[in-house]
């Protein structure tokens, strides 16, 4: 593929998402975030969200404001001191939020520019059914994080303790667009094996500050 200069990297990513039937917006400032998101919960008549783990958006306070929003909220916590009984107790209850959530709520790795593909692995997010789970899948990145290429993906998991690492337990989910599939008379149908729907939000600088 040719290869994307930098400052179209961006606009590439949400040209090809918007290409697979997802959903791109910007956010540069907070007030434009909460904006972007209660009308995208709206939209999918949210009351239920699980949230992964993802240090943006604990940055960001999400889960709070999501509470405070009335929202029922299940975040799978970034460590656990627990006993292995009250451990496995805290898995099966997120995995039965999941799937009972009308919105899960990520951040990513990385975002590959050439695809529109969202990177998610088990390092940042935790569990990854709060990206597979629910009807719809919400994906917060920064600038940062946009990548042009498959190589430039590949080289950096590896730098940041990826498969390709001495790292044992990762995982690392490549999502391109919402699920669909075509298997059944040849009818396009979405929403099958994973969410109907994907929205990527650019978080810029000031919404961290």
């Amino acid at each position: 593929m040719p290869p994307i200069s930098p400052d179209q990297l961006v606009a590439k990513f949400e040209s090809e998402v918007e290409k697979l039937s997802g959903s791109v917006c910007r956010a540069a400032n907070t007030r434009e975030l909460e904006t972007v998101l209660r009308q995208t919960l709206g939209a999918a008549h949210a009351r239920r969200i699980v949230v992964s783990r993802n240090p943006l958006l604990s940055e960001l306070g999400l889960a709070d404001k999501l509470t405070s929003w009335g929202m029922a909220v299940s975040q799978w916590t970034a460590e656990s001191r627990a006993g292995a009984a009250e451990a496995g107790q805290q898995v099966t209850s997120f995995r039965e939020a999941s799937f009972e959530a009308e919105v899960g709520l990520t951040g990513v790795e990385f975002v590959l520019a050439e695809t529109g593909s969202l990177i998610l692995t088990s390092r940042t997010e935790g569990a990854q059914l709060a990206s597979l789970a629910p009807p719809v899948h919400v994906a917060l990145y920064r600038e940062s994080q946009v990548l042009a290429s498959l190589d430039d993906v590949l080289e950096r998991l590896k730098e940041a303790g990826g498969p390709l690492s001495p790292d044992p337990g990762r995982s690392v989910v490549f999502v391109t667009g919402p699920s669909r599939t075509a298997d059944i008379e040849q009818v396009l149908i979405r929403g099958v094996h994973g969410p109907r729907e994907v929205h990527a939000i650019l978080i810029g600088e000031p919404c961290l500050t």
